[in-house]
């Protein structure tokens, strides 16, 4: 497991959760068009990143983004079932992407992060573009779905 955050790490998170937030937002009417919107999507944050991005940190942004796509049932499962007054589809749009963004990292991530680490990202990222709630609101959602996976284990 990954213990440490770093610097490229969290502006490759905040170019994944533009993308995934653009993706919530504009998204495929069909599976033939859902790589398209994806690819745009990716190409769009980038393009927005400044400074731009390294080698390694556009690689983990993109994955980011097409691993929490590709378990996004899964994580969305786990985000209603750590959530007890509201549905996913009802969350604010940049909580649901931070919560399944740190979902993505904990659970199914080839290099999986710390919950620790994966909830303080989140968390930093909804102090920064969420609500004044958000954080809070985020931290207790992962919060709760660390402790449903310890009880499921």
């Amino acid at each position: 497991m990954n213990h440490k955050p770093t610097a490229a790490r969290h502006a490759a998170r905040e170019r994944a959760l533009q993308a995934l937030f653009q993706l919530d937002l504009n998204h495929a009417d069909d599976a033939s068009q859902a790589t398209m919107y994806e690819t745009l999507a990716i190409d769009t944050a980038l393009g927005e990143a400044e400074p731009p991005l390294n080698e390694r940190g556009r690689a983990y942004m993109e994955a980011l983004v097409k691993g929490t796509r590709a378990h996004l049932a899964e994580i969305d499962e786990l985000i209603q079932k750590s959530s007890k007054d509201w549905k996913v589809g009802r969350m604010a749009g940049v909580d649901r992407n931070l919560c399944r963004m740190a979902a993505w990292e904990m659970y199914f991530a080839e290099e999986k992060l710390e919950p620790g680490v994966a909830i303080n990202e989140a968390v930093e990222l909804a102090k920064k573009y969420g609500t004044d709630d958000a954080s809070r609101y985020v931290n207790g959602i992962l919060g709760a779905m660390t402790r449903l996976g310890e009880a499921e284990s």
